[in-house]
């Protein structure tokens, strides 16, 4: 063992009339380990908020949506074959936005219509994996004289008191003229199913129909943009800049991160103001360290005056003390990240902490604990706790041999 590192290991552990140097010392490692738990959990909850909410929102909606300028996309099917050629591109489909009012025997409810081409929306969103009850092609209705099928989020069929096979009403605001004015279009449908994305804003104000359906309904001929699906999410802009230089100026794309920058500013800008808010903990324990090694320096001042007179350098006493408080802040990181390792593994195994899903958008709050995160709490940790040896350090080394004897 290097001389250096053995004083310093001697001065922790000191006993009998110097253990208020343990204990203080013991204060600093518990200041260091707390703070890391704290950075690690912090970190942990964000990356987790915002990944999940990621994933639920890139299932529930596609990555790329495409407009089409000065034309419409009557042909959908040769503009969806047109889009997939382009790399990247992993399904696309046509789409129908609207609003209805949606009434039953028990409640009314606003709803945002979907139409799609059932054939096509599975490669697009994740909707088949979230059906609970039915299927996508009970959407489309055996003959005419059957009424049109709708599929229901989960919680606006609990709300409407709707289950698959009932029958409600959509009201459009689109309808005829009359004498008493323009009259709003009612429709009987039929529950065709019931899905569940887990995004409650899709759970609780989104119904799916039929393409042909809707574009009766809302008096349209045509569908009003494409949705896509691309292979790697991390690559939607790039696949979004790539339509209009392949397929010509007419074509308006706009991918995932772009439809949802604010939500996911909000979300990193609260990750960074938490990370420093609790970086402070860190601090804290820095600051043990300082008063444990100028205590240690008083109290020690007659050894390192011997040691000095000794032959020993002020460069390896200033060492000594360096090496005192990293091995303060080593420690204290290490036991603080393996405990908070363990503490994000338990609370996001066994989802201990739940929230309401109608705010958050997710039932519980996941923990996930990225490699970077936690390599740069640990870097970090560290090097506070070395820079806070260095003034300690430093009067350490320049302390004179001959006024720290000249009373002993």
């Amino acid at each position: 063992m290097p001389f250096e590192l053995f004083i310093a290991l001697r001065y922790l552990l000191a006993r009998r009339q110097h253990s208020s140097i343990s204990r203080v010392s013991l204060f600093s490692t518990i200041g260091v380990a707390v703070g890391v738990v704290a950075l690690v959990v912090a970190l942990a909850l964000m990356t987790g908020l915002q990944g999940e909410l990621r994933n639920r929102i890139l299932g529930s909606t596609a990555h790329v949506y495409v407009w089409k300028t000065g034309s419409s996309l009557k042909d959908y099917e040769a503009e969806v074959a047109r889009l997939k050629a382009v790399p990247g591109v992993a399904g696309a489909g046509p789409a129908i936005m609207g609003k209805a009012i949606v009434s039953s025997d028990r409640a009314d409810a606003f709803i945002t219509l979907k139409g799609v081409d059932p054939a096509l929306e599975r490669q697009v969103t994740d909707i088949e994996r979230a059906i609970k009850q039915g299927s996508l092609d009970d959407l489309t209705a055996d003959s005419e004289d059957d009424l049109p099928g709708i599929m229901l989020g989960f919680d606006l069929s609990q709300q409407l008191g709707a289950k698959v096979g009932d029958e409600v009403t959509l009201i459009t605001p689109g309808g005829s003229l009359s004498p008493m004015g323009l009259m709003p279009r009612n429709r009987r449908v039929r529950v065709a199913g019931i899905f569940q994305l887990g995004l409650y804003e899709y759970d609780s104000s989104y119904g799916f129909v039929t393409l042909d359906f809707s574009r009766r309904l809302f008096s349209k001929e045509a569908p009003d943009l494409i949705q896509i699906r691309v292979d790697d999410i991390w690559s939607a802009s790039k696949v979004a800049k790539a339509i209009p230089e392949r397929l010509g100026p007419e074509y308006v794309s706009e991918d995932w991160s772009e439809l949802n920058r604010s939500l996911f500013s909000a979300l990193w800008l609260e990750k960074m103001a938490i990370s420093i808010t609790i970086g402070l903990i860190v601090m804290v324990g820095a600051l043990n360290i300082i008063s444990s090694l100028i205590l240690l320096v008083m109290r020690k001042s007659r050894d390192i005056a011997i040691l000095k007179t000794m032959g020993t350098s002020s460069k390896r006493v200033m060492l000594i003390f360096m090496l005192q408080g990293l091995v303060i802040g080593t420690i204290g990181t290490a036991v603080g990240g393996t405990f908070g390792l363990a503490l994000c593994y338990v609370l996001d195994k066994y989802e201990l902490i739940q929230i309401p899903m109608d705010v958050y958008q997710v039932s519980h709050v996941p923990f996930v604990v990225l490699p970077q995160d936690f390599i740069s709490v640990v870097v970090a940790t560290i090097a506070i706790c070395f820079l806070a040896t260095l003034y300690p350090s430093r009067q350490a080394s320049r302390l004179d041999p001959v006024q720290a004897l000249r009373f002993e």
